[in-house]
């Protein structure tokens, strides 16, 4: 299935529109200008950037059409192949611009979900980028089915027709359910590695940040590992763990997919999954470009992102990378103490890495620590909190105590100290 980029390089006009999107992060010029590096990504030429000033965008054609009129002249000076929209586009809206405007016509989604078909390597990969697709496609296929029914003769006009449509409609439903259940089934094999992981004690942190923002060079730089690294966007979509070595004490270093503003629906739900490492880990290093002109925008799309998937009380160091590029350091040290913990490192260069390891040392959660406990008997919701927290590794009922030993964890032997020995 192809829904957007066929033959590369192709000559690329792309379209923003400035008016007000509550969630949007980045301006609308700040968006347009990662439009332009997004289809880079994906091969494209750049031929022009438009930005178009609006109140709202048109419900039936996104744009104005006399704009629509200006777009296929320009379209035709500069032999433009495809048209890329930085927004998502309703199915009534794809249709209409598809009939009106006089090349091929994508939207911001269909770009992003043809980058990660292309860069997607592992078979998990594979699978979630399947179903991101199939489940953008699914109702534009119904829109195109509505369409198609209402169209009379003519050379070009009629589709398959309803009936067909219903069966592409059933045959990629079928395919979403596979999908689903082999996705599911990665995501249980993920749980047992984890849970022998947790048995083991090693603590796991995961590298967060906005996409290019160099979190596997920085993975690369602290473990001397070998994990791809380009400056391309989303040079990273499948999830590399690698050994790291925090002067003596063991742990696990985890790389994720970048974070983008805009990010299509489909692919936050495709990529729960491999989104879930960053959940489960024990402490989040948020890694920045600090050289960035938007770096506050990046900072705040990564932080929303976060809250969604259920990591806002994860302890999280803020890193700042790319400090050699930066033009003005003092006014970064500035920004610095409003994101502590927080340090400047160029990863390329390996500046700043033994701080940052130091503050992965002092901000990881404690071990468990194996204790003796004392209980009432009467106050039997204490050993209830006991058995949520940790592990009870031995227990006595007597006819006025409960005494035992359990693995707790730091906080929670501070919390119960009263009845700790």
């Amino acid at each position: 299935m192809d829904t957007t980029l066929e033959i590369l390089p192709e000559k690329v006009l792309l379209i923003g529109l400035n008016y007000f999107k509550p969630k949007r992060i980045l301006s609308a010029q700040a968006s347009l200008d990662e439009l332009a590096q997004l289809t880079k990504t994906a091969g494209g030429i750049v031929a022009d950037k438009v930005l178009v000033n609006r109140e709202m965008p048109h419900p039936g054609y996104y744009l104005g059409k006399g704009k629509i009129e200006e777009i296929n002249g320009l379209a035709a000076e500069k032999t433009i192949d495809l048209i890329i929209i930085d927004d998502e586009l309703s199915i009534r809206q794809q249709l209409n611009l598809d009939q009106r405007l006089q090349c091929r016509v994508i939207d911001r989604s269909a770009l992003i979900l043809q980058i990660f078909a292309d860069r997607a390597i592992t078979r998990e990969g594979k699978l979630q980028i399947e179903l991101a697709q199939l489940s953008y496609l699914m109702p534009r296929l119904s829109g195109k089915g509505k369409e198609m029914s209402r169209l009379g003769g003519g050379i070009g006009t009629r589709g398959p027709g309803e009936s067909q449509l219903e069966k592409d409609r059933r045959h990629i439903r079928t395919r979403i359910e596979s999908l689903k259940n082999e996705i599911e089934m990665i995501r249980k094999q993920r749980n047992v590695t984890r849970s022998y992981r947790e048995k083991r004690e090693v603590p796991v942190i995961s590298l967060v940040g906005y996409t290019n923002a160099g979190k596997s060079t920085l993975l690369n730089t602290l473990t001397r590992s070998d994990v791809t690294a380009e400056n391309k966007l989303f040079a990273t979509l499948d999830p590399s763990t690698r050994r790291l070595d925090l002067f003596g004490t063991e742990a696990l270093l985890t790389d994720t997919v970048g974070f983008i503003q805009q990010l299509p629906h489909s692919l936050v739900t495709a990529f729960r999954a491999t989104l879930e490492e960053a959940t489960y880990s024990d402490l989040l290093v948020h890694v920045i470009d600090a050289s960035h002109p938007d770096m506050e925008g990046q900072i705040k799309t990564v932080h929303q992102v976060l809250e969604e998937i259920g990591c806002k009380e994860k302890p999280v160091i803020h890193v700042f990378n790319k400090a050699d590029q930066v033009e003005d350091p003092i006014e970064l040290q500035q920004t610095l103490s409003r994101f502590a913990p927080s340090v400047m490192i160029s990863a390329k260069k390996g500046e700043g890495l033994d701080t940052l390891k130091k503050l992965m040392i002092e901000y990881l959660p404690k071990p468990p620590r194996k204790v003796d406990f004392r209980i009432p008997s009467a106050q039997g919701h204490i050993l209830n909190q006991i058995y949520e927290a940790g592990s009870v590794l031995d227990i006595v009922h007597g006819p006025e105590e409960i005494t035992g030993t359990a693995l707790l964890p730091e906080i929670t032997i501070k919390k119960l100290s009263a009845y700790i020995r």
